[in-house]
């Protein structure tokens, strides 16, 4: 198992919703942050990965939520690396109260990409050694993602604001395309339990996307699916389970 790196977080005001708990995306934007620092920590900043040409890129998110931290909440967040094979790294995230509760763990899939040709890159040692993960042959294969049988979509167009240093969307981005279309009566509602999402292709800046989604009756609450498409293509899929809040 490679190292631990913990940080203090208190959630600010900003970062909840109507309801005053923490959005997704402001969830994502944290634990990244804190794998950032980890990385800085380690002499493994961006600006050591961008000297071989290289960027890192989230391929899959699994969110599992036992309760949504909120508003004036203080927290812990845990990062750490699990381990890598030739192409991918599997990072963990873990978000605990102030008695130690864990409220969120996220397990994360990175690779890495060639910023000139934008093809994934295979995983280079001086790289990842000193995140003293495990190195492993196997792929991990999550939660199959249910596909969108009878859904209907929102358009989005895809901002400055939207695209971050990878010159892509940053991720954390797409969560308000994929839970915006929800809207207003659902959100307010429901809250999600669990998230499987994948990432297929990278949207750039002055795209139209839709956000296509499908809401389905569970045994404890609802399921939705959803696609982000431009064009008819496929660039990001997720699944989500939800409970009454």
């Amino acid at each position: 198992m490679g190292k631990k790196f913990t940080t203090p977080y208190e959630v600010a005001y900003y970062d909840g919703d109507i309801t005053r708990k923490m959005t997704i995306p402001s969830m994502l934007a944290v634990v990244i942050k804190t794998s950032e620092e980890q990385s800085d920590a380690l002499e493994r900043g961006a600006d050591y990965v961008a000297s071989f040409g290289l960027g890192w890129v989230i391929t899959n998110y699994e969110i599992h939520i036992t309760r949504l931290p909120i508003v004036g909440e203080k927290l812990t967040i845990t990062t750490q690396a699990m381990s890598y094979n030739k192409y991918f790294c599997y990072r963990n995230f873990w978000i605990h109260d102030e008695n130690g509760n864990e409220c969120v763990l996220i397990k994360s899939t990175f690779v890495l990409m060639d910023k000139e040709n934008r093809k994934m890159s295979s995983v280079l040692p001086e790289i990842i050694e000193p995140y003293e993960s495990e190195k492993i042959t196997k792929i991990y294969r999550g939660e199959k993602i249910e596909k969108i049988e009878a859904g209907e979509f929102l358009p989005y167009r895809v901002r400055y604001f939207d695209i971050d240093g990878n010159q892509h969307v940053n991720n954390a981005i797409y969560f308000n395309w994929l839970l915006d279309v929800l809207g207003y009566d659902f959100l307010t509602t429901y809250e999600p339990t669990f998230i499987n999402v994948k990432f297929d292709k990278e949207v750039e800046y002055g795209q139209e996307i839709e956000s296509h989604f499908e809401i389905l009756d569970d045994d404890n609450g609802k399921q939705t699916r959803h696609e982000i498409r431009i064009a008819g293509q496929l660039y990001c899929e997720a699944n989500m389970t939800w409970k009454k809040s």
